[in-house]
Protein backbone atom coordinates (compact mmCIF):
# COMPACT_ATOMS: atom_id res chain seq x y z
CA UNK A 1 0.00 0.00 0.00
CA UNK A 2 2.65 2.46 0.65
CA UNK A 3 5.39 1.49 -2.10
CA UNK A 4 7.12 4.63 -3.31
CA UNK A 5 6.34 6.40 -0.09
CA UNK A 6 8.75 7.33 2.95
CA UNK A 7 8.84 7.26 6.15
CA UNK A 8 10.58 9.11 9.05
CA UNK A 9 10.15 7.74 12.24
CA UNK A 10 12.13 10.12 14.74
CA UNK A 11 12.80 7.39 17.92
CA UNK A 12 13.05 4.84 16.23
CA UNK A 13 15.61 2.08 17.07
CA UNK A 14 13.68 -0.12 18.95
CA UNK A 15 10.33 0.05 21.10
CA UNK A 16 7.12 1.54 19.59
CA UNK A 17 9.52 3.62 16.93
CA UNK A 18 11.01 0.29 15.44
CA UNK A 19 7.34 -1.54 15.60
CA UNK A 20 5.94 1.28 13.79
CA UNK A 21 8.36 1.62 11.02
CA UNK A 22 8.38 -1.96 10.54
CA UNK A 23 4.63 -1.60 9.90
CA UNK A 24 4.82 0.81 7.27
CA UNK A 25 8.17 -0.86 5.74
CA UNK A 26 5.93 -4.02 5.64
CA UNK A 27 3.45 -2.10 3.44
CA UNK A 28 6.20 -0.92 1.29
CA UNK A 29 7.44 2.51 2.90
CA UNK A 30 11.37 3.40 2.88
CA UNK A 31 12.09 4.16 6.56
CA UNK A 32 14.45 6.92 7.78
CA UNK A 33 15.25 6.14 11.55
CA UNK A 34 16.34 7.91 14.17
CA UNK A 35 17.45 7.02 17.75
CA UNK A 36 20.41 6.03 19.81
CA UNK A 37 21.37 2.65 20.70
CA UNK A 38 21.09 -0.92 18.72
CA UNK A 39 21.31 1.26 15.20
CA UNK A 40 22.54 -0.90 13.47
CA UNK A 41 20.08 -3.57 14.53
CA UNK A 42 17.09 -1.65 13.64
CA UNK A 43 18.78 -0.98 10.42
CA UNK A 44 18.70 -4.91 9.67
CA UNK A 45 15.50 -5.38 10.95
CA UNK A 46 13.89 -2.61 8.59
CA UNK A 47 16.18 -3.49 5.64
CA UNK A 48 15.28 -7.35 5.78
CA UNK A 49 11.46 -6.52 4.85
CA UNK A 50 13.07 -5.39 1.38
CA UNK A 51 13.57 -1.43 1.69
CA UNK A 52 15.64 1.40 1.77
CA UNK A 53 16.66 2.39 4.82
CA UNK A 54 18.09 5.97 5.94
CA UNK A 55 19.24 6.28 9.35
CA UNK A 56 19.90 9.77 10.84
CA UNK A 57 21.25 10.71 14.46
CA UNK A 58 19.46 14.15 14.93
CA UNK A 59 19.60 14.92 18.87
CA UNK A 60 15.92 15.56 18.98
CA UNK A 61 15.85 18.55 21.26
CA UNK A 62 18.35 20.45 18.64
CA UNK A 63 16.63 22.15 15.48
CA UNK A 64 19.25 22.30 13.51
CA UNK A 65 20.26 18.77 14.13
CA UNK A 66 16.21 18.20 12.97
CA UNK A 67 16.93 20.63 10.05
CA UNK A 68 19.31 18.47 8.80
CA UNK A 69 17.74 15.34 9.17
CA UNK A 70 14.78 16.74 7.10
CA UNK A 71 17.26 17.74 4.78
CA UNK A 72 18.92 14.19 4.83
CA UNK A 73 15.57 12.49 4.22
CA UNK A 74 14.63 14.50 0.88
CA UNK A 75 17.88 14.07 -0.54
CA UNK A 76 17.69 10.91 -0.56
CA UNK A 77 13.83 9.86 -1.20
CA UNK A 78 12.45 13.54 -2.47
CA UNK A 79 10.64 14.18 0.16
CA UNK A 80 9.17 12.51 3.75
CA UNK A 81 5.73 10.87 2.97
CA UNK A 82 4.74 9.89 6.30
CA UNK A 83 6.10 11.98 9.58
CA UNK A 84 5.67 9.58 13.10
CA UNK A 85 6.82 11.71 15.30
CA UNK A 86 7.69 9.15 18.39
CA UNK A 87 10.71 10.38 20.08
CA UNK A 88 10.68 11.09 23.82
CA UNK A 89 12.08 10.89 26.87
CA UNK A 90 10.46 10.65 30.87
CA UNK A 91 11.21 12.06 34.28
CA UNK A 92 9.92 11.18 37.58
CA UNK A 93 9.17 13.28 40.44
CA UNK A 94 7.18 15.99 42.40
CA UNK A 95 6.89 19.80 40.90
CA UNK A 96 9.04 21.24 43.87
CA UNK A 97 11.79 18.78 43.05
CA UNK A 98 11.63 18.54 39.50
CA UNK A 99 15.02 19.75 38.02
CA UNK A 100 14.38 22.63 35.77
CA UNK A 101 16.80 21.35 33.61
CA UNK A 102 15.10 17.57 33.17
CA UNK A 103 11.86 19.49 32.45
CA UNK A 104 12.90 21.89 29.18
CA UNK A 105 14.42 18.74 28.02
CA UNK A 106 10.94 16.73 27.98
CA UNK A 107 9.68 19.81 26.69
CA UNK A 108 12.30 19.90 24.03
CA UNK A 109 12.09 16.17 22.67
CA UNK A 110 8.47 15.28 23.46
CA UNK A 111 6.97 18.54 22.07
CA UNK A 112 8.76 21.07 20.50
CA UNK A 113 10.38 18.51 18.04
CA UNK A 114 7.60 17.43 16.48
CA UNK A 115 6.81 21.37 15.85
CA UNK A 116 9.90 21.30 14.16
CA UNK A 117 9.63 18.13 11.95
CA UNK A 118 6.03 19.40 11.22
CA UNK A 119 6.99 22.64 9.80
CA UNK A 120 9.80 21.07 7.86
CA UNK A 121 7.43 18.10 6.16
CA UNK A 122 4.48 20.22 5.76
CA UNK A 123 5.36 22.01 2.67
CA UNK A 124 6.42 18.75 0.36
CA UNK A 125 3.00 17.42 1.64
CA UNK A 126 0.76 19.75 0.51
CA UNK A 127 2.97 20.24 -2.58
CA UNK A 128 2.03 16.56 -3.42
CA UNK A 129 -1.11 16.80 -2.05
CA UNK A 130 -0.76 13.76 -0.05
CA UNK A 131 0.81 13.22 3.85
CA UNK A 132 0.81 11.54 7.02
CA UNK A 133 1.29 13.42 9.76
CA UNK A 134 1.33 10.74 12.99
CA UNK A 135 2.26 11.98 16.49
CA UNK A 136 2.89 9.35 19.50
CA UNK A 137 1.61 11.14 22.29
CA UNK A 138 0.44 8.68 25.23
CA UNK A 139 -2.79 8.15 27.45
CA UNK A 140 -0.92 11.08 29.46
CA UNK A 141 -2.01 13.40 26.71
CA UNK A 142 -5.52 12.41 27.83
CA UNK A 143 -5.56 12.22 31.49
CA UNK A 144 -2.60 13.03 34.46
CA UNK A 145 -0.38 10.88 36.69
CA UNK A 146 1.09 12.84 39.17
CA UNK A 147 5.18 13.36 39.34
CA UNK A 148 4.69 13.05 35.79
CA UNK A 149 4.33 17.06 35.26
CA UNK A 150 6.83 17.59 32.01
CA UNK A 151 5.82 14.63 30.46
CA UNK A 152 1.96 15.17 31.01
CA UNK A 153 2.09 19.06 30.01
CA UNK A 154 4.32 17.58 26.85
CA UNK A 155 2.01 15.24 25.99
CA UNK A 156 -1.31 17.41 25.73
CA UNK A 157 0.79 19.67 23.88
CA UNK A 158 1.27 17.12 21.50
CA UNK A 159 -2.54 16.48 21.31
CA UNK A 160 -3.46 20.18 21.17
CA UNK A 161 -0.81 20.77 18.17
CA UNK A 162 -2.26 17.33 16.59
CA UNK A 163 -5.36 19.34 16.35
CA UNK A 164 -4.25 22.88 14.77
CA UNK A 165 -2.00 20.78 12.27
CA UNK A 166 -5.24 18.86 11.27
CA UNK A 167 -7.37 21.87 10.87
CA UNK A 168 -4.97 23.94 8.42
CA UNK A 169 -5.05 20.72 6.80
CA UNK A 170 -8.33 20.29 6.45
CA UNK A 171 -9.35 20.83 3.29
CA UNK A 172 -5.89 18.95 1.74
CA UNK A 173 -4.18 15.36 1.19
CA UNK A 174 -2.43 15.71 4.28
CA UNK A 175 -3.73 14.46 7.98
CA UNK A 176 -2.46 14.49 11.09
CA UNK A 177 -3.49 12.11 14.28
CA UNK A 178 -2.08 11.45 17.57
CA UNK A 179 -1.62 7.83 19.26
CA UNK A 180 -2.32 7.50 22.82
CA UNK A 181 -1.23 4.21 23.90
CA UNK A 182 -1.22 3.23 27.22
CA UNK A 183 1.34 0.73 29.18
CA UNK A 184 3.29 -0.73 26.53
CA UNK A 185 5.82 -3.15 27.12
CA UNK A 186 9.13 -1.41 25.55
CA UNK A 187 13.08 -1.87 27.25
CA UNK A 188 12.03 1.45 28.79
CA UNK A 189 8.82 0.11 30.70
CA UNK A 190 10.48 -3.71 31.57
CA UNK A 191 13.41 -1.63 33.26
CA UNK A 192 10.44 0.04 35.45
CA UNK A 193 8.83 -3.69 35.87
CA UNK A 194 12.18 -5.48 37.30
CA UNK A 195 12.61 -2.10 39.45
CA UNK A 196 9.62 -2.57 41.33
CA UNK A 197 10.11 -6.29 41.22
CA UNK A 198 13.55 -5.67 42.94
CA UNK A 199 11.94 -3.08 45.32
CA UNK A 200 9.61 -5.28 46.60
CA UNK A 201 11.13 -8.90 46.50
CA UNK A 202 8.50 -10.15 44.26
CA UNK A 203 8.35 -11.39 40.90
CA UNK A 204 8.25 -10.59 37.44
CA UNK A 205 4.86 -11.22 36.98
CA UNK A 206 3.51 -10.12 40.33
CA UNK A 207 5.67 -6.68 39.97
CA UNK A 208 3.80 -6.98 35.70
CA UNK A 209 0.27 -7.34 37.56
CA UNK A 210 1.00 -4.08 40.15
CA UNK A 211 2.10 -2.14 37.46
CA UNK A 212 -0.96 -2.92 35.29
CA UNK A 213 -3.38 -3.16 37.95
CA UNK A 214 -2.80 1.00 38.80
CA UNK A 215 -3.87 1.96 35.84
CA UNK A 216 -4.74 -0.22 33.09
CA UNK A 217 -8.17 -2.37 33.46
CA UNK A 218 -7.19 -4.94 31.11
CA UNK A 219 -4.67 -6.24 32.73
CA UNK A 220 -2.60 -6.17 29.46
CA UNK A 221 0.58 -4.21 28.10
CA UNK A 222 -0.18 -2.42 24.38
CA UNK A 223 2.33 -3.79 21.53
CA UNK A 224 4.09 -1.80 19.18
CA UNK A 225 3.06 -4.42 16.50
CA UNK A 226 -0.80 -3.15 17.45
CA UNK A 227 0.50 0.45 17.52
CA UNK A 228 2.33 0.10 13.97
CA UNK A 229 -0.56 -1.65 12.77
CA UNK A 230 -3.13 1.58 13.66
CA UNK A 231 -0.36 3.72 11.87
CA UNK A 232 -1.26 1.67 9.05
CA UNK A 233 -4.16 2.58 9.10
CA UNK A 234 -3.87 6.24 8.97
CA UNK A 235 -2.31 6.06 6.22
CA UNK A 236 -4.87 4.12 4.37
CA UNK A 237 -7.68 5.28 1.98
CA UNK A 238 -9.95 4.33 4.74
CA UNK A 239 -8.43 7.42 6.83
CA UNK A 240 -8.42 10.12 4.35
CA UNK A 241 -10.92 11.66 6.92
CA UNK A 242 -9.89 11.10 9.95
CA UNK A 243 -8.36 14.21 10.95
CA UNK A 244 -7.21 15.64 14.57
CA UNK A 245 -8.25 12.48 16.67
CA UNK A 246 -6.69 11.66 19.92
CA UNK A 247 -6.84 7.55 19.21
CA UNK A 248 -5.85 5.93 22.60
CA UNK A 249 -5.13 1.94 22.88
CA UNK A 250 -4.82 2.10 26.17
CA UNK A 251 -6.59 -1.07 27.77
CA UNK A 252 -9.54 1.17 29.04
CA UNK A 253 -7.29 3.62 31.15
CA UNK A 254 -8.50 6.80 30.26
CA UNK A 255 -11.95 5.38 29.80
CA UNK A 256 -12.36 5.22 33.76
Amino acid sequence: MLKHKTALVTGSTSGIGLGIAKALARQGANIVLNGFGDVDGARAEIAALGVDVLYHGADMSRPAEIEDMMRAAADRFGRVDILVNNAGIQHVAAIEDFPPERWDAIIAINLSSAFHTTRLALPAMKAANWGRIINVASVHGLVASAQKSAYVAAKHGIVGLTKVVALETATTGVTCNAICPGWVLTPLVQKQVDAKAAALGISNEEATRLLLGEKEPSMQFTTPEELGELAVFFCSPAANNVRGVAWNMDGGWAAQ
